[in-house]
C-alpha cells in the first residue's frame, strides 16, 4: 500500500473553502460559534463601514503554500500538484483503473478511494464568497455538503493566518467585493423564489435544511456517480457565505463567475434571480438542532484484540496519515513525517508495534499514545472524541480530534478501541 499512502495522505485537506453554494450573513442563527476572527471582523466593519478584513495578501499565499493546499484544490495560485501528490486527480485514476500499478494493487485501494473524486475548487473565489466567513470557515470548519464524506480538516491555524489566506484568496479582483451590510433588505418577492426553486427542481441537487422541505430530495445513491450532487451544499449555509450582488450574477450565470462549476445555468432573469436570493437570504431559518455531548460506552465484556481493532479501525481510516515512512517511500503522511502545515509526529499506525512507539512532542521526545489526560482519558480516545465535539461545533483548543477532516468514529467503534485499552492493548 506504499503507493497508496504517497496519493492519500492529503485527502484530509479537503474543501479550504466550498465553492459550489450561495451565501451571506446570518448573526440571529449562527451555524458555530464566533470565532476571534468574526469577533474582529465586526469592530472592523464599524470602524470601516466595509464587511471586509484587511489581511497580509503575500503571507497568505505563502500559508497556501505551506499548507499543501494545492494537493487537493484548484485555483489556489499555486501551480497544480505533482501527479503522485495531487489526491483527488490520483483517486480518480485509481478508480478509473489508470493509474501505473499492478491490477491487484488498484483492486485494493479502490474501495478506499472512492469517497473523495471530486472536492470543490477555488477558482473565481474572489467574486464569491465572503471574505470574513472564509477566514471564519478555516478556523472552525463546519460541514456544508452534506452528500460529501470529508469536510475541511481543523489546520494550525492563528486568527491571523486565517485572515491573511483569507485575503489572499479574495485579493485579486477585490474592487468587485461589496461593503456592508452583505444582504440589505430587497423589494423581491421571497415568496416568489420559493416558487421557482420548487418548479425549476433545485431540491434535486440542495438539500435546504431549517426550512419547510423541497418537494424534491437529492439522493445519496445517486451522488455516488453524480460530481454536481456530491459538491451541492446545503442552502441554509447561503446567508453566512454570500453577499446578494454576487448571489444574484451567480443564479443567473455561474460558468461566469465559476469557470470549472457543476452549477447549470438556470435560466433565471434579473427579477427571478432577485427573487430567488431573497429567499435563500432571507427567509426564516429554524433553529440548528440541538446535539448531544458525546457519551462513552462501557467497556465491552468480551476480549478485544489489536487484530480487530486494526481491521475494522486503523486500516480503513488512520493509516492514511500515520504510516511507516519506510514502507512507504519515505512518506508516512502528515501525521507521520509531516504535511499539510503539521511537523511530524512519527505517528506509525501501520502496525502493533509502530502503535506502541507513541508520538514525538514539541521537544522531539516519544510520548504513549495511551497516556490519561488529566480527566483520565487516555489520549488517544480523547483525540477521537474531540472529533465529535468539533462536528458539534464545539471544538477543544488543546486537543485536535481525530479523523482529521473526516467523519467522526462511531460511539461503538470508540468503545471498541476503549475496550482494547483496557483490557492491556492485547496483540
Amino acid at each position: 500500500m506504499s503507493a497508496l499512502h504517497r496519493l492519500i495522505v492529503s485527502v484530509i485537506a479537503l474543501v479550504v473553502v466550498g465553492s459550489l453554494s450561495c451565501s451571506g450573513r446570518d448573526a440571529s442563527a449562527p451555524l458555530r460559534k464566533p470565532t476571534a476572527l468574526t469577533q474582529g471582523a465586526a469592530q472592523a466593519e464599524s470602524a470601516s463601514n466595509s464587511s471586509e478584513l484587511a489581511g497580509n495578501a503575500e503571507r497568505g499565499r505563502s500559508l497556501i503554500h505551506q499548507h499543501q493546499c494545492n494537493r487537493c484544490h484548484e485555483g489556489t495560485g499555486e501551480a497544480p500538484a505533482e501527479r503522485n501528490q495531487h489526491c483527488v486527480n490520483c483517486h480518480q485514476e485509481i478508480l478509473a483503473g489508470t493509474f501505473p500499478a499492478a491490477r491487484d494493487k488498484l483492486e485494493r485501494w479502490k474501495p478506499h478511494v472512492g469517497y473523495v473524486r471530486r472536492v470543490p475548487s477555488l477558482i473565481g473565489i474572489e467574486n464569491r464568497l465572503d471574505r470574513a466567513w472564509i477566514g471564519d470557515f478555516l478556523l472552525n470548519p463546519s460541514d456544508v455538503r452534506p452528500l460529501l464524506a470529508p469536510s475541511m480538516p481543523r489546520l494550525a491555524l492563528s486568527p491571523e493566518d486565517a485572515r491573511d489566506i483569507a485575503t489572499a484568496l479574495t485579493t485579486p479582483r477585490h474592487a468587485r467585493r461589496e461593503t456592508a451590510p452583505p444582504h440589505p433588505p430587497s423589494q423581491a418577492d421571497p415568496t416568489r423564489g420559493r416558487q421557482l426553486l420548487e418548479t425549476r427542481g433545485c431540491g434535486s441537487c440542495h438539500t435546504f435544511t431549517r426550512v419547510p422541505p423541497l418537494p424534491q430530495t437529492p439522493s445519496a445513491e445517486r451522488a455516488q456517480h453524480d460530481d454536481a450532487l456530491l459538491l451541492a451544499p446545503d442552502l441554509a449555509h447561503v446567508r453566512q457565505r454570500w453577499a446578494r450582488e454576487p448571489l444574484v450574477r451567480w443564479l443567473r450565470d455561474p460558468p461566469s463567475i465559476k469557470s470549472d462549476t457543476l452549477m447549470p445555468v438556470t435560466g433565471f432573469d434579473e427579477s427571478q434571480a432577485r427573487d430567488v436570493a431573497s429567499y435563500l437570504l432571507e427567509t426564516p431559518l429554524a433553529p440548528v438542532p440541538a446535539t448531544p455531548a458525546f457519551e462513552r460506552l462501557p467497556p465491552l465484556q468480551r476480549r478485544v484484540t489489536y487484530l480487530e481493532v486494526d481491521e475494522k479501525i486503523l486500516r480503513v481510516t488512520c493509516r492514511h496519515c500515520h504510516s511507516n515512512p519506510d514502507a512507504s517511500l519515505g512518506d508516512g503522511g502528515p501525521g507521520n513525517t509531516g504535511g499539510l502545515g503539521f511537523r511530524g509526529r512519527a505517528i506509525d499506525l501501520s502496525s502493533y508495534r509502530g502503535l506502541q512507539s507513541g508520538y514525538r512532542d514539541d521537544r522531539g521526545e516519544r510520548r504513549s499514545l495511551f497516556e490519561p489526560l488529566p480527566d483520565g482519558t487516555p489520549r488517544l480516545i480523547a483525540v477521537l472524541i474531540a472529533r465529535h465535539d468539533e462536528e458539534r461545533a464545539n471544538p477543544r483548543s488543546e486537543i485536535r480530534g481525530m479523523p482529521l477532516g473526516l467523519p467522526s468514529l462511531s460511539r461503538e467503534q470508540i468503545q471498541l478501541v476503549d475496550t482494547w485499552i483496557a483490557q492491556g492493548r492485547p496483540e
